[in-house]
């Protein structure tokens, strides 16, 4: 059996193909390699009208890497919409592995000194893969979300690969595309430059107003 390490999960992603397990008591891996991929073009990435009234309140205190394995392991937790998740410890290990490389990353929403929401992502060259989110707190998760895409756009990326599409992907403008098409995406995306950010210039909506729609 193939051991899995962090250079083999790079790899892989650099080849369009990610790792799951079946649920997060389930100790084996295995890779994904969907018909269908699920990305958010920066481009058109949609930030929905009473969000950005949250956004613009700034309900939420905004880090980056600074709680990472809390988030994926507040990923990883069942909640009453998920009872059921994919992250098992090998993943929680991997992950914060490549995190201490400077090559995972969290963007985390904060309340009163606790963390309520986030999402981590692998970054590489010009591309990120956002791999799960979770929230304790109405808006939680989508705000960190939007500070992600402004963080994404900022540092010059050019991919954003969701894997999967959700409804509630949908409503910030996620699609799905062929394989083939996802992957001539990846390798332009493979010879990009790009650099996370973990500090904003300006707001976030600042950031994407001229790059995004905000209606």
């Amino acid at each position: 059996m193939t051991v899995l390490t962090p250079d083999l999960l790079l790899r892989a992603y650099a080849a369009g193909i990610f790792p799951m397990a079946d649920s997060a008591e389930d100790p084996e891996i295995f890779w994904v390699d969907p018909e269908w991929r699920g990305i958010i073009p920066l481009d058109k990435f949609h930030i929905p009208g009473r969000l950005r009234r949250t956004l613009k309140q700034q309900s939420f205190e905004i880090r980056c890497d600074t709680a990472f394995e809390a988030v994926i392991r507040g990923c990883a937790a069942p909640a009453p919409d998920r009872p059921r998740t994919w992250i098992n410890e090998e993943i929680v290990s991997l992950y914060s592995e490549l995190f201490q490389r400077g090559l995972a990353h969290s963007v985390e929403s904060w309340y009163e000194g606790e963390l309520v929401g986030g999402l981590y992502g692998v970054s590489l060259n010009g591309a990120f893969f956002g791999e799960s989110m979770f929230s304790r707190m109405t808006d939680a998760s989508k705000v960190a979300l939007v500070h992600l895409v402004a963080r994404l756009v900022a540092g010059g990326y050019t991919l954003l690969d969701t894997q999967f599409v959700t409804t509630h992907l949908q409503r910030f403008g996620a699609i799905e595309i062929p394989r083939a098409d996802y992957r001539r995406r990846l390798a332009r995306a493979m010879t990009q430059p790009a650099l996370f950010q973990p500090f904003l210039p300006a707001g976030p909506l600042d950031v994407l107003q001229s790059s995004t729609q905000t209606s």
